[in-house]
């Protein structure tokens, strides 16, 4: 199992950005996905998540203003991130797991995980 993120970069308060995780080595469309993020000094923690069924699950920190999305046809998971806020800025790095989660947010239901993309947004 691969995941590659990309779509990270710098961005002012108030923008947007589109997060993208490639899988492979894997049936996509019967994994659990989510996007967690670390904040240098904190704790990695769960943004978004999305199951086999299209349910999903946002952190509320983001409700509203992010979106996660999947295309199993191109095996990608997609977060659309708007209104950011210099408190969005962290790594991002999608994970994955083969079958339903419960909660879809902790990092404990995941056990693969790509690299991460960095995401900065300024005041």
């Amino acid at each position: 199992v691969q995941l590659v993120e990309s779509g990270g970069g710098s961005v002012q308060a108030g923008g947007s950005l589109r997060l993208s995780c490639a899988g492979s080595g894997y049936t996509y469309s019967t994994y659990s996905m989510a996007w967690f993020r670390q904040a240098p000094g904190k704790e990695r923690e769960g943004v978004a998540s999305i199951d086999s069924a299209g349910s999903t699950n946002y952190a509320d920190s983001v409700k509203v203003r992010f979106t996660i999305s999947s295309d199993n046809g191109k095996s990608t998971l997609y977060l659309q991130m708007d209104s950011l806020t210099p408190d969005d800025t962290a790594m991002y790095y999608c994970a994955a797991y083969p079958g339903p989660v419960v909660n879809g947010l902790a990092t404990y239901e995941y056990n693969y995980w790509g690299q991460g993309t960095q995401v900065t947004v300024s005041s």
